[in-house]
């Protein structure tokens, strides 16, 4: 928690996932927290366990700035995915992970009032005509609601989805190359007109307009060079 002048406080609390190892050898050889984003609500922490090929919930406590495990406390994703990020629709109840292993985006039907994660779609990445090694890194809902983006390491494209505003699922809308190697992370801005994708293999940030009718993306023509780009944020 933070003090009165904004300098942390000593730690109030310290939850812990636990279970047995996805089956990849060399990624899931312990748990591994990889992402822990708010709700919209700012109830709830999702943590997709990169290591257990779980999602675990916590409802925090801002009084004593305290987790509790969600009811149930977590959900499994498919093994071996690998589940990596997590952002939430902007009004719909929904929230969506993308799976760094096995190249997938889920969406979930979430519960605002217990935190519950209910799967109703598992979709790919990658275009079929891919046939190369590839894993998934970032996935970032757009302002509107109206489509979701994620990042691919080995395509190296931000692959963009449709929403259903009904139902939650997604439709694929296309691939857009990220002009440079391996997009670890991309971001759009707060307005949701332009997006920044980081390529850490190839030290570079290029930055892409976004059609707010289709969600394509173009390129601006504008690229920023940046030694092994890994995070964007914004002021």
């Amino acid at each position: 928690m933070g003090a009165a002048d904004g300098a942390l406080a000593p730690r109030t609390d310290l939850a812990s996932t636990t279970g047995t190892p996805g089956p990849h050898r060399v990624e899931q050889t312990s748990s591994h927290p990889h992402h822990c984003p708010f709700d919209r609500t700012g109830r709830f922490i999702v943590v997709p366990d990169k290591g257990l090929d779980k999602i675990f919930t916590f409802r925090l406590d801002p009084a004593r700035g305290t987790l509790a495990p969600g009811h149930p406390a977590e959900v499994a994703t498919r093994s071996g995915a690998g589940p990596r990020h997590a952002d939430f629709h902007p009004a719909l109840p929904y929230a969506y992970v993308i799976n760094e292993l096995d190249s997938t985006i889920a969406t979930y039907r979430f519960d605002p009032e217990q935190g519950v994660l209910e799967p109703i779609q598992v979709v790919s990445t990658l275009p079929s005509t891919h046939t190369g090694n590839n894993t998934g890194a970032e996935i970032v809902v757009a302002p509107s609601g109206r489509f979701v983006y994620g990042s691919n390491r080995g395509h190296d494209s931000i692959a963009i989805f449709a929403v259903d505003q009904s139902t939650g699922v997604l439709t694929p809308v296309g691939w857009e190359s990220t002009k440079g190697r391996t997009p670890r992370f991309f971001a759009l801005d707060p307005s949701g007109t332009h997006l920044y994708a980081a390529n850490q293999g190839s030290d570079t940030v290029v930055i892409f307009r976004v059609d707010q009718t289709s969600g394509t993306l173009a390129s601006t023509g504008e690229t920023i060079k940046v030694a092994t780009p890994t995070t964007i944020a914004f002021r």
